[in-house]
């Protein structure tokens, strides 16, 4: 992913008024981002831990959006798989994220959902950069273009399914 600047990325936010995007906060970490490892950018807000933002590249421009986590129960035995990257992560690892749609559709509360790692770290996991605390990742045969390109593809269909 090619580096983008605090202004590129509340201009990209397509699921979320302006004004929301304005407020919405930054990485911490944004100035040590890590770009030539990263598919997408995606953060957790920590003053609302159920909130989530992606932002994916599109071509020569950046997409945003903003997501909310299912509260769900951390069954620590139970594993979960991310339908992006397939890494499996114990406990409350994997989260059901959902995004509400762009224009009408979303101002009357639709929405769609995709199981994500809870820190959004799934180019990391593919490129063995970042292992998943508990549980691992699959054994595959694909390459590590091959698994991006997948996951790349996922994430796409996720966007066309919010209309951005």
């Amino acid at each position: 992913m090619r580096p983008a600047t605090e202004d590129e990325i509340r201009a990209s936010f397509a699921n979320c008024s302006q004004g929301e995007a304005k407020r919405l906060p930054m990485p911490r970490d944004l100035p040590a981002v890590s770009w030539p490892d990263l598919d997408f950018l995606g953060w957790r807000d920590l003053g609302a831990p159920d909130r989530a933002y992606l932002v994916v590249p599109r071509g020569a421009d950046l997409v945003g959006i903003t997501l909310r986590t299912a509260t769900t129960r951390k069954d620590f035995l139970r594993r979960n798989l991310c339908s992006l990257c397939f890494t499996t992560h114990q406990g409350g690892g994997v989260a059901l994220m959902t995004g509400r749609k762009a224009g009408d559709a979303g101002r009357q509360g639709n929405s769609a959902g995709l199981y994500l790692c809870t820190d959004l770290s799934c180019s990391l996991y593919i490129r063995g950069v970042k292992s998943p605390a508990t549980g691992g990742r699959m054994e595959e045969t694909l390459t590590v273009d091959q698994q991006v390109e997948r996951m790349m593809g996922k994430l796409e269909d996720f966007l066309g399914r919010l209309a951005v």
